[in-house]
């Protein structure tokens, strides 16, 4: 069941598209030979306008730029060279590439503001590249705007006839508009010098802002350093040199900015050097004068060699005290008699050479002596000898010895006295140090800085020298093979967009303004009532559109609103049929008059009553005179069978409106209509009645109670939109019974003979083939049958 649902909905929206369709094929369609003819005619202009409307060419070229966010690096050696470069943000550098200094930096290096120009036929042709010469003004700011300047070159003589002088080339001339002089033109290519040429002088602020206006810079992407620069130009070698002239410009502004920034920086590093080299030779000569007064070479080594001094006095003292140490021992040993033959001291630290002997010599003698004394008696001679030696040499070693003191005391006190005084100097080093330390540390810092601006001043040398760019270009700029604009199938598609907007808008201002109805779907819309049938328009003046075997378009679609009825409820028990409209002329008595030839036409005995007694009209369709009918019968002057009336048409009658009275709503409402249409009810099979539109009176409402339907006519294109809202309105107020709508009149839509209404048709004509015309017979055959 679900999918039911789903299938039925999938067709609604199915069906509602192609009815959408369907409804904007049949309102447009009908006007394709308007359509036509505006896209033939938009076509053409488009042709003409393709033909001689200049074109337009596309220059591009591209810039890498160095952005401190993308991360585009350059070799050590780039950068070392690049000093005052900085990495930049490409945002940036597009609004400076668009700035407008660049820009009229490259108006006045290409001459933009003074454009020649050459008449063409059609219009009139750029001469930057036809034109021998250029047009140069020596003071832009005094420049007096003006167009359109003739002057003519001579290429034999190579001069120039301008304001009615003669001037050579690169002669600078005294004109109306300024200082101006004519230039070689480095781009001429060739071109007709017969015709005069023109140039016009525009404001250097002007032909910036021109510029700019057709300057496309941007990124190629997000994450790109890359700058695309697009130009278009309808010359388009001045196209690709205003590119490369932009690029130039802006890597010369950037070196410049750099050069600028190098020479002040090294305005400011050499007046620093002047300064710190002046401090400096300061220091360096206070640094001289305290060393020459305390007489220090280097404090630091200085005091070294004191402490090793000291260190060395130090154990030269020891010595020396070790040495009278030993000369004591050996001076007691020696006075002391009583240890005769006793062991001699050690001798070590005496260095006297003759102290060492004679302490050797006694040494022996009393080793020899004590030999002697332990087998030879004390009064032999031998012993008594080597006594008197020992005796004899004891003084002498005691004068070596007492020598030796007094000289090792003296160098001792020698040796004491030299530490007193490296102690003393040692003592005062500190303080010495601490002022050569800040007379050197003085200079170690001016001595730095004058070692960095020395560098920073090569650096900067270095930098000023390089001219290092920012930027690297990679595509010159090259402009496109064929012109940018005008395309060809954009300007052909915009003609035929234009031809189809001005056909719909035609249409919709057309149908706009009319305040009929002409559509079905407004019927549709304003009201609640079916529509039981159209009726196309018929452009004959015959009243009777429908006979014996007329196969006619109209005459089929009676027949089809004759099988209608039934949808009414219209049977042998139901047969009275009421027609009224909204005014007068919307076809009220037409459709009655053949509405009941149809009826008759199927052998239904059919009887019309010409109930609209203002404006009765069907007498005359019928050929029948109308001086008796029913409105004798309402003020009793006849009775029901002497007004009815036959016709040509078989089983068809009529009930003429006879003449027309002063009072017609209240002869209705005498009373003997109802019974006037008892007696018909049982006499006819159908009784249609034709009455008066229901805004001027009310019969129309008086009479539709007593009927059984009622068909309400509405034409097309003549019915006030107005009647037609207001309908169902008044329908409950005063109710038209069981109404049905008629829409007559249809007319074909548009220029075309191509359907009616909806916009559709058969084609049926009074004019038929043999083969329709035994078709034809055939129905009729069976029509009777």
């Amino acid at each position: 069941m679900q999918q039911q649902v789903d299938l039925n909905t999938n067709n609604y929206g199915t069906n509602k598209e192609d009815n959408l369709l369907q409804d904007i094929l049949n309102r447009y369609l009908p006007w394709w030979p308007l359509f036509a003819i505006l896209i033939v005619i938009s076509l053409i202009s488009s042709w003409f306008y393709l033909r001689y409307a200049t074109p337009i060419y596309q220059a591009s070229a591209s810039l890498l730029i160095k952005d401190q966010k993308k991360g585009l690096d350059d070799s050590n050696l780039m950068e070392s060279l690049n000093l005052f470069g900085s990495k930049k943000i490409v945002e940036n550098e597009i609004e400076i590439l668009r700035s407008r200094s660049i820009a009229k930096e490259v108006v006045k290096n290409l001459r933009l503001y003074a454009p020649i120009i050459q008449e063409g036929r059609i219009h009139d042709i750029s001469g930057y590249e036809i034109s021998p010469v250029w047009v140069e003004a020596r003071n832009l700011d005094s420049i007096v705007p003006a167009k359109d300047i003739p002057f003519n070159y001579d290429i034999n003589t190579g001069k120039i006839n301008f304001n009615n002088n003669v001037y050579s080339l690169n002669e600078w001339i005294s004109s109306p508009y300024g200082t101006i002089r004519f230039l070689i033109n480095p781009y001429f290519r060739g071109g007709k010098l017969n015709k005069p040429f023109r140039f016009s002088l525009f404001s250097l602020r002007g032909s910036a802002a021109q510029l700019l206006a057709g300057l496309q810079v941007s990124a190629s992407s997000k994450q790109s350093t890359v700058i695309n620069l697009i130009y278009r130009d309808n010359v388009p070698k001045r196209a690709e040199n205003i590119l490369n002239e932009l690029i130039a410009a802006y890597n010369r502004a950037a070196v410049n900015d750099k050069n600028l920034l190098a020479s002040n920086t090294l305005a400011f590093v050499d007046e620093r050097l002047k300064n710190v080299f002046r401090e400096l030779d300061s220091v360096e000569h206070s640094l001289e004068r305290f060393r020459t007064k305390n007489r220090l070479v280097d404090i630091s080594e200085q005091g070294k060699q004191f402490l090793a001094n000291v260190g060395v006095n130090d154990q030269k003292l020891g010595e020396l005290n070790m040495q009278l140490a030993v000369l004591k021992q050996v001076e007691q040993y020696v006075t002391n008699k009583e240890k005769k033959g006793a062991i001699v001291p050690s001798t070590l630290g005496i260095t006297d050479p003759v102290l060492s002997g004679l302490l050797d010599q006694m040494y022996v003698l009393e080793m020899q002596y004590e030999k002697m004394k332990l087998t030879t008696a004390e009064s032999n001679p031998l012993m008594l000898s080597v006594a008197d030696q020992i005796a004899h040499l004891r003084p002498r070693i005691l004068e070596s010895i007492r020598n030796q003191i007094k000289s090792i005391e003296a160098g001792r006190n020698d040796v004491s006295n030299t530490n007193s005084q490296y102690s003393t100097m040692l003592q005062r080093l500190p303080n010495k140090e601490r002022e050569l330390l800040d007379i050197s540390r003085q200079q170690s810092i001016k001595n730095s800085i004058y070692t960095f601006l020395l560098q920073k001043k090569e650096e900067t040398a270095l930098s000023y020298f390089s001219t290092v760019a920012d930027s690297r270009i990679i595509d010159v700029a090259e402009v496109s093979n064929r012109p940018v604009s005008p395309k060809r199938t954009m300007i052909m598609a915009i003609a035929l967009g234009v031809a189809m907007l001005l056909g719909i808008g035609f249409v919709e201002i057309k149908e706009m303004l009319n305040r009929s109805v002409l559509y079905r779907a407004e019927i549709e819309k304003f009201t609640k009532a079916p529509i039981l049938g159209e009726v196309a328009f018929d452009k004959s003046d015959t009243a009777l559109v429908i006979a014996e075997g007329k196969r006619s378009f109209i005459a089929e679609q009676f027949r089809q609103l004759r099988t209608s009825l039934g949808y009414l409820g219209i049977n042998s028990r139901k047969k009275k049929i009421l027609l009224t409209s909204s005014i007068s002329g919307e076809g009220k008595s037409f459709i009655t008059a053949n509405l009941g030839v149809s009826l008759a036409l199927i052998g239904k005995k059919v009887v019309i009553i010409e109930l609209d007694l203002r404006k009765p009209k069907l007498s005359d369709a019928f050929n029948i005179n109308r001086a008796k009918g029913i409105s004798n019968y309402f003020i009793g002057d006849m009775e029901a069978e002497e007004i009815i009336k036959s016709t040509e048409t078989p089983n068809l009658f009529l009930i003429p409106s006879g003449p027309i009275p002063p009072n017609p709503s209240e002869l209705i409402l005498n009373g003997r209509l109802p019974e006037l249409l008892n007696y018909l009810e049982s006499h006819f099979d159908y009784i249609i009645i034709d009455t008066a539109p229901i805004n001027p009176v009310t019969d129309a409402y008086i009479i539709s109670p007593m009927c059984d339907a009622t068909l309400f006519v509405i034409r097309h294109g003549y019915t006030p939109r107005f009647y037609l809202q207001r309908l169902d309105d008044q329908n409950k107020i005063r109710e038209l019974k069981n109404m049905a709508i008629i829409f007559n009149g249809v007319k074909n839509k548009g220029l075309s003979s191509y359907g009616y209404g909806y916009g559709y048709g058969y084609g049926y004509t009074e004019e038929h083939t043999p083969k329709q015309k035994k078709s034809n017979k055939q129905r009729k055959t069976n029509t009777k049958s």
